[in-house]
């Protein structure tokens, strides 16, 4: 039981740190956040999905390229 608590808190752990990435980029790159967008990113859990939105945060224009439906985000091509 402690070991799955233990695992649990290094999850919340990672999603929180890249939550926390996340904001510094977009702040870094000067992409306006809504309050419901900043909302959004520090709610999620999924460090997948904070990973995927990470990725995208280094080459979008807008918060919304980085939330992006689809697993590549938006296309260009």
């Amino acid at each position: 039981m402690s070991e799955e608590i233990r695992d649990e808190g290094r999850a919340e752990g990672r999603a929180q740190g890249r939550a926390d990435s996340l904001l510094l980029v977009l702040d870094v790159r000067g992409i306006a956040l809504t309050e419901a967008a900043r909302k959004k990113i520090t709610a999620c859990t999924d460090a997948y999905l904070l990973h995927q939105w990470l990725q995208r945060a280094t080459t979008a224009t807008t918060a919304e390229e980085v939330f992006a439906e689809g697993p590549e985000g938006p296309k260009d091509h």
